[in-house]
């Protein structure tokens, strides 16, 4: 047998290119094959979502203007006004704290599902009208179950489109604060750690639990809020980015409030359009917590899911 086959350990090969030494505890814990792991990147947007926010809120408590214009309003009520000034500070902490990852990641915002470009796009203005027909389908079921009546008209003429159109850029912006946290920048980075649809099912678990907080918000409310935000996630898979979930968010919530003046998530409005009552059975009519308390909210959101599954083709969204 030669012996010329045997490796020998002392070979140029062998000295030039050592083995590499094992990673460190630390450098596991903190790295991963895509640099630093999705869990520490999330603990670094919070913190600087959290700390600009007590930063803001602390000079928002010395100006006496911002403090009388929420001083005496009801808990469970909003004003289109309110709605505006607390969702648009919403929605440019939350832009600015992506912006800061941007840096640090040296993503973009469409790395994020929010691609600048499509701003007001064709999938924007398709989600708008998706979410009011959802909402409306499920006003229309209340309703064939004596649960929904209209009395009339509430608001008319010009103060009807003014409350119209103040509601609607208040709920913009909670389409897009929502959405862009829930189901944009956690739903790519914790997707880059375990997965697209694992995320997004704790992601919606998480955001139905939020809702809890509400006043006037139940256990099932909160489960609806979470069904929603497993839609939107489709939404977000077939769609490729998150413009149709948050015109699909923000109609369906301009819906509740201010076209049928019903309770939203245990929220009420001052100004809307239609007078209208819901009653009966808590699960039909959703009680205190609007429709998205009744049963059939669920329904809705399934006939959501199948429309959304046939108008648009599977797309892969990147993990």
């Amino acid at each position: 047998m030669s012996m010329s086959s045997q490796p020998n350990p002392l070979s140029a090969d062998s000295a030039f290119n050592p083995a590499p030494p094992p990673a460190s505890a630390v450098r596991t814990v903190f790295l991963g094959p895509n640099g630093l792991r999705a869990g520490w990147r999330i603990l670094i947007f919070i913190a600087l979502f959290v700390g600009q926010g007590k930063v803001l809120n602390i000079v928002l408590h010395k100006i006496p203007a911002v403090v009388a214009m929420h001083k005496g309003l009801a808990g469970d009520m909003m004003t289109p006004g309110v709605l505006m000034f607390d969702e648009g500070l919403s929605v440019a902490l939350l832009l600015l704290t992506a912006f800061w990852m941007t840096l640090i990641e040296e993503h973009t915002f469409a790395d994020y599902y929010l691609p600048v470009k499509e701003a007001f796009g064709k999938r924007f203005w398709q989600g708008v009208p998706y979410g009011f027909a959802m909402l409306s389908l499920l006003m229309a079921i209340i309703a064939a179950l004596h649960g929904f009546s209209i009395q009339g008209f509430a608001t008319a003429g010009a103060v009807a489109l003014k409350f119209a159109l103040l509601y609607g850029i208040g709920f913009f912006f909670v389409g897009m604060t929502e959405e862009f946290l829930m189901r944009g920048y956690m739903q790519y980075t914790l997707g880059s750690g375990i997965g697209f649809w694992p995320a997004a099912l704790l992601l919606s678990f998480l955001f139905g639990l939020g809702h809890i907080q509400n006043i006037g918000e139940d256990w099932f409310g909160a489960v609806m809020a979470g069904s929603f935000g497993i839609l939107a996630a489709f939404a977000l898979s077939r769609t490729g980015n998150i413009w149709f979930p948050i015109g699909m968010h923000a109609a369906w919530d301009w819906g509740e409030t201010y076209f049928y003046g019903v309770p939203d998530s245990g929220f009420k409005a001052q100004g809307y359009l239609l007078n209208s009552t819901l009653s009966g059975p808590h699960w039909i009519a959703g009680g205190k917590v609007g429709p998205e308390g009744s049963i059939f909210a669920l329904v809705v959101l399934v006939i959501g899911g199948i429309g959304i599954h046939f108008l648009f083709p599977a797309k892969r969204v990147a993990s």
